[in-house]
């Protein structure tokens, strides 16, 4: 009975960890980046603890309505959606859906990573907390569960003999 429990228990947790890190990992496969969305600026569409996927687009492919990730230094990214666009000097107009008033400088071409595809709402807390140095350890602890899982019923199977 306590095999047959850890057995069930181990794969739920396996299951899991599997489509969470596929969800995190695979479409970087395929050319996407993801970020956690981390303020309001994009709600009610993107929601803080979200994860958006972005993808990198050429510059005539970018149009206004598109949401885009970019660079606003070496530490910090965005997410907003294109409200202009300036051919000349290759740069966009943006703006956060929940903000009244247009990002106060307007962004080059280089500094954008990607038009965003789409969105998971609620996924971006795990992928924060998992950066963390607790969420380090909270997979550690998670590995260490599933190997207790699976020798726990030997185990027991020994003592009981």
């Amino acid at each position: 009975m306590i095999e047959r429990i850890c057995k069930i228990l181990m794969n739920i947790i396996i299951v899991v960890l599997v489509l969470v890190a596929g969800i995190l990992f695979v479409p970087r496969l395929f050319g996407y980046e993801n970020f956690a969305v981390i303020s309001g600026s994009m709600e009610p569409n993107m929601p803080v603890g979200s994860i958006v996927y972005s993808h990198p687009e050429d510059f005539n492919n970018i149009k206004v309505d598109d949401v885009i990730s970019f660079k606003v230094n070496s530490e910090t990214m965005v997410t907003h959606r294109v409200v202009e666009i300036n051919q000349d000097d290759q740069s966009f107009v943006t703006k956060g859906d929940a903000n009244d008033v247009n990002d106060a400088e307007a962004v080059n071409y280089s500094q954008v990573i990607g038009v965003v595809h789409f969105c998971i709402p609620i996924l971006g807390y795990i992928a924060m907390y998992l950066r963390t140095p607790l969420g380090i350890a909270a997979i550690f602890g998670i590995v260490f569960i599933i190997l207790l899982l699976n020798f726990l019923p030997d185990l027991l199977k020994k003592d009981d003999k």
